[in-house]
């Protein structure tokens, strides 16, 4: 027997929605650049946490999106937002380069997974109900709401800072513990893999066939490499605007506000595939490539509007480019390894990160 019929499936969406909404609205998470700067720490270091963070997401991703796989989306889902809980404690009480960087790999694990497990039981919950064709809306809905909550949570970067950091991840604490919640009201959707008696067969079939699945798709390993190049020289323009904004002399007040223009950039971007869908993918590609670029541009022309507007910009292109791949990817995939073909999709990313990270981390600092 189904569990999901339209409406339950619909409502499965609704808490998914709302746990990305209060997931998102951690202070600290989203000013972490700005809070290790006022700390005292260079742009240099920063990169190199970030590639930490990478690496750590590098050696996690596809592990974690099998474990989705193999144990349930919903355990896993549950799991993230208490290693998210576990995460933010560490950050609190992390003094030293080293132990912050541990922190980072906890941070690490956090995403990865959630990272895949997300976008696969919102999937095949719509496809048990049989309205699998709602799926391109809830990806654009979700990365709309992700990048308007988080971009809220930067608003609230000059709270953050004016708490310090303590303070700053004991809100991020909070706002975990009810993540956690709202996961455990999930329901499962059930694979034919998660069927299987034994857990040793289960990771050596997911693992089998999306080895398989890979090697005999080009066409897929390609638009999960553009996707990541795109989207890591957007985040990471994004990321150093953080250290370099309140360099180029931009107003505390307006920290805040600036980072938000700049996050709203990715919900527009996520919401416009709904109304401006070119018929090829290579078009999508070619404007947000456009948009990127311009935002690396930008972020080096000294002058403070015009790096907001480019990471604006670059956040729209970024996005622009991620919910049609999302989509795309997920009708081109088996259910039975969906979790772990996706998190493929942010292995790519984390390695293509991995070697951004440092090189952004030195530039900034020119």
């Amino acid at each position: 027997m189904n569990k999901f019929n339209k409406k339950t499936a619909r409502r499965q969406i609704g808490k998914l929605y709302l746990l990305d909404s209060v997931g998102s609205l951690m202070i600290a998470g989203a000013s972490w650049v700005a809070l290790l700067s006022v700390r005292g720490f260079t742009t240099a270091q920063i990169g190199l946490f970030e590639s930490i963070f990478h690496v750590a997401s590098m050696i996690f991703e596809v592990p974690s999106g099998a474990v989705a796989d193999v144990f349930g989306r919903k355990k896993t889902m549950i799991a993230s937002s208490v290693v998210t809980v576990l995460s933010a404690l560490m950050m609190i009480f992390s003094d030293s380069f080293f132990m912050i960087a541990v922190a980072m790999v906890v941070s690490a694990l956090s995403y990865n997974l959630a990272s895949g497990t997300r976008e696969a039981i919102a999937y095949d919950s719509l496809k048990e109900a049989g309205i699998e064709n709602e799926y391109d809306k809830f990806a654009s809905n979700d990365l709309v709401i992700y990048q308007v909550t988080s971009s809220l949570a930067k608003i609230l970067a000059g709270a953050a800072i004016a708490l310090g950091y303590r303070k700053a991840y004991a809100v991020d604490v909070f706002v975990g513990m009810l993540s956690i919640g709202i996961a455990a009201s999930l329901k499962e959707a059930e694979t034919e893999i998660s069927k299987e008696a034994g857990v040793r067969a289960r990771f050596k079939e997911v693992a089998g066939e999306s080895f398989l699945f890979l090697k005999n798709n080009p066409k897929v390993r390609l638009i999960i490499l553009f996707n990541a190049i795109i989207g890591a020289v957007s985040i990471l323009v994004l990321f150093f605007l953080q250290a370099r904004l309140p360099q180029m002399g931009i107003e505390n007040v307006l920290f805040g506000p600036a980072l938000f223009v700049m996050g709203l950039g990715a919900a527009v971007g996520a919401k416009a595939v709904e109304y401006v869908k070119p018929s090829r993918y290579r078009y999508i590609g070619l404007i947000s490539l456009l948009c990127v670029t311009f935002a690396f541009s930008a972020a080096f022309s000294g002058n403070i509007f015009l790096a907001v507007i480019g990471g604006f910009i670059g956040a729209f292109g970024d996005n622009y480019i991620e919910v049609r791949t999302d989509v795309m990817l997920n009708n081109m995939i088996p259910s039975e390894q969906r979790a772990t073909l996706m998190s493929v999709n942010s292995f790519a990313f984390s390695v293509v990160m991995i070697i951004l990270s440092p090189i952004f981390g030195a530039l900034f600092m020119l």
